[in-house]
This record gives C-alpha cells, sequence and structure tokens, in this order.
C-alpha cells in the first residue's frame, strides 16, 4: 500500500472517529444523567427506545471512553462516561450473593437476568483493565483480575461456577466445547497482560493454554475452517450446531491471535491465524452480493440460523482490523485485495450518511434491515475499536514502525 493511500486512509479513519461515530454517541441518550452507566438501545436518530441496560455494554462502553482517553488524551466527556460507566458496574451490575454478573438490569440498576455464559465477566475485565491504565486506581485492576480469574477457573473445571445452573443441554449425553470462551479469555488476558506487565508470566500461561485449546479442538486444517462448537476431543459433531461455522468470530479471534503472535515471535502462530483469517474470508465472502454472511456450513449443508446470510456490522469491523494487521505484518498483496474489497463494500452500505454512526444489520442484498443504531447487542465498541484500531496500525505503516499492541 503506497504511502499517500495510506495517510489518506489513517486520516479518514479519524475525522470519521470523532466527527461522525463519538459525535452521534455524545449526542445521544447513550449516557445516563440520571442512573449512572449507559443506554445503548437507541433509535437512528439517537433517542432510547428501551431504558433497561445491557450489562455487556457497561463494560463495553467503559472499554471505549476509557480508551479513547488513553489514545488520544482525556477529554472531559469521555473521562466522565468512563467514570459513570465504571460506578454503575460496581454499584448495581454484580449480583453479590454469587460474585457472577448480571445479564440486563433496569435503568435504575434493578436485576433482571443472569446468563451462564461469563461474557458480562470478559467485559468487565477489559472494561476495567482500560480504565485502571486511564486512572490508575489499583482497586480496579485487581476488581479486573478478581474477574478474569473467575471465568478461567470456571472454563476449567465448570463444577467451579459459583452461579449454580444446570447447562443447556443435558452433559450426559452430549457435551460440547464452544470457541467463544477461549476468545474472550485470550483477548481478555492479553489486555490483563498490558495493563500489568509483572503479571506478564501468568497471563502468557494462560493464553498459551487458551490458544492450545483453540488450535487442537477448533481448527480444522482439512476442511480448512474453524468450527464454532465441537465434542470435548475435538471431533466433529454432524449436526447443524457442530458444523456451524462463524467467518466473522474467526476473523475476529485471527488478529487476536496476530497481535498475540506479533508480540511473542511466534512464526507457527502467525501462520494459522492468517489460515483462519484467509479460509473465513473464501467461505463468508458473498460472490453475489458482497459482504460477508453470518453463519456458513462446514459441509454445505442448510443452516439452521435464520439469520444466517445477513450482514453484521461487528463482522465488517473485524474483517478491516484483521486485513490490515496481516497486511502490515506481512506485506502480503493478498490482504490489500480483501482490505480494499472490504472498504469499499463497508462504506457504501452501513453509514448512516443522513443522521450519523452506522447501520447493525443489512439483509443480504445490502439493503437495511433495522434502523436502530444501538440495542442490548449493538452499542459503541465494535465500530469505534474498529476505527481506533485501523487509524493506530495505518499510523505504523506511514511511519515504517511495528505493529502497536492490539489488545
Amino acid at each position: 500500500m503506497d504511502k499517500t493511500k495510506i495517510t489518506q486512509l489513517k486520516n479518514f479513519y479519524h475525522e470519521h472517529l470523532m466527527n461522525d461515530v463519538v459525535d452521534f454517541w455524545l449526542k445521544s441518550d447513550l449516557i445516563d444523567e440520571k442512573y449512572g452507566g449507559f443506554i445503548t438501545s437507541v433509535d437512528r436518530y439517537g433517542k432510547s427506545y428501551n431504558d433497561d441496560k445491557s450489562v455487556w455494554f457497561q463494560g463495553r462502553c467503559l472499554w471505549t471512553f476509557s480508551k479513547l482517553c488513553n489514545v488520544y488524551g482525556e477529554q472531559a466527556e469521555w473521562g466522565k462516561a468512563a467514570d459513570s460507566g465504571a460506578e454503575f458496574i460496581k454499584k448495581y451490575c454484580i449480583d453479590e450473593t454469587d460474585g457472577r454478573m448480571y445479564f440486563t438490569v433496569t435503568q435504575d440498576g434493578q436485576p433482571l437476568r443472569k446468563r451462564r455464559y461469563f461474557f458480562s465477566e470478559s467485559f468487565l475485565v477489559v472494561g476495567f483493565a482500560e480504565y485502571y491504565l486511564l486512572r490508575g486506581n489499583k482497586e480496579d485492576l485487581a476488581l479486573a483480575e478478581k474477574y478474569f480469574d473467575l471465568m478461567y477457573r470456571i472454563y476449567k473445571d465448570g463444577n467451579a461456577d459459583p452461579f449454580k445452573i444446570t447447562p443447556k443441554e443435558n452433559a450426559a449425553v452430549r457435551s460440547l466445547h464452544s470457541n467463544a470462551n477461549p476468545m474472550v479469555l485470550v483477548s481478555s488476558a492479553q489486555t490483563l497482560r498490558r495493563a500489568n506487565p509483572a503479571n506478564q508470566a501468568y497471563y502468557d500461561k494462560v493464553i498459551k493454554d487458551v490458544i492450545g485449546d483453540m488450535l487442537n479442538l477448533h481448527y480444522k486444517e482439512d476442511l480448512h475452517c474453524v468450527l464454532e462448537n465441537v465434542r470435548l476431543d475435538g471431533s466433529i459433531l454432524d449436526n447443524p450446531t457442530g458444523r456451524t461455522i462463524n467467518p466473522g468470530h474467526t476473523i475476529e479471534n485471527s488478529w487476536f491471535l496476530m497481535n498475540y503472535a506479533n508480540e511473542t515471535g511466534d512464526k507457527e502462530l502467525l501462520d494459522k491465524a492468517l489460515n483462519m483469517l484467509q479460509w473465513s474470508l473464501e467461505l463468508g465472502w458473498d460472490k453475489e452480493h458482497g459482504g460477508v454472511v453470518y453463519f456458513v456450513d462446514a459441509y454445505g449443508r442448510p443452516c439452521e440460523q435464520l439469520e444466517h446470510d445477513m450482514k453484521l456490522l461487528w463482522v465488517h469491523n473485524e474483517c478491516l482490523i484483521a486485513t490490515l494487521t496481516a497486511l502490515h505484518l506481512t506485506g502480503d498483496p493478498i490482504y490489500e485485495q480483501w482490505y480494499d474489497k472490504l472498504h469499499e463494500y463497508i462504506f457504501s452500505h452501513f453509514p448512516d450518511k443522513e443522521n450519523g454512526e452506522w447501520y447493525g444489520y443489512l439483509h443480504r442484498d445490502g439493503t437495511v434491515s433495522h434502523t436502530q443504531k444501538g440495542s442490548m447487542w449493538k452499542g459503541p465498541y465494535h465500530l469505534p475499536r474498529c476505527l481506533m484500531l485501523c487509524e493506530q496500525i495505518l499510523k505504523a505503516m506511514e511511519q515504517g514502525e511495528k505493529l502497536p499492541a492490539l489488545l
């Protein structure tokens, strides 16, 4: 990629981040001035249509506003938002009876729902790790580390989960290993590794452990894919659940692994991460309409998910980060070709040019499915992270520097 193009793209991402995406959220009903925390369910114009709060997004928004301050320098609105999110999580998002986190709460913090998965905890971890780097309060780092350790204990032994709930399926009949669990562990561990270098040896140990599970169980060289769910020994369950490929998850995971391979000099891991990226782009790219679909069946059989051929914002955010990362690390023009194709599709379909920010969900043909800008599942996380990281990668390319830490 020539230097003029690199500089233009770097500036483009910066302007789009600050003057479109962040500006939209600051003008929206996101930041709850009455109760604290964040309301992510906003319509096309930024007005709330559901005041219940996603606990995932309390942690995600805490990460976003802390990261903005850490990358660009603190601005009053960003710092205030981060402080509000941190306080709301501590006050309302943790069930004191067992220490596990809620999944949704009311606007004023009353508990509504818990789930067996530890994804709420994973976003507390990355949010408070980044917030610690902003404020320097060791109690915030300790909270992040406490919940990371809980996640890892549950991952290694489900019986260690203090939230006693039966498995989704009868484990005596069928037990599956989900790639989403090591995925959030490896990203959380890398964020904590950066926040607390004194514990680097511990986080390296955990990262190597969970990457080993990803590669030994889910990474299928013969099929050129990564499966979302496998039997506990890594064998394939020949039904829609067992044959599911989520290209976006695998592409996101690929840059998590590229980041770690770059930091540790692990060439074998880098090669496998690049395979994950290439396989997923080839499987997921819609040759008729463009864009990357949500789900694919490993054997080409019918997908059970009704939304399998939709185009989702977060998937395409991860594609931009991953292809730019691969291009910077390898210089291989195939990644520039993929990046160019993705960039053109994304910026001609997802942004709302009238009201700012991006639509989250498109039909297969690229038409808008949902006009809202936020929900319990979408808010200011994947998109601002994408724009920030793409800008950082391009800046490193422009200046001939090593890839910066992405997590």
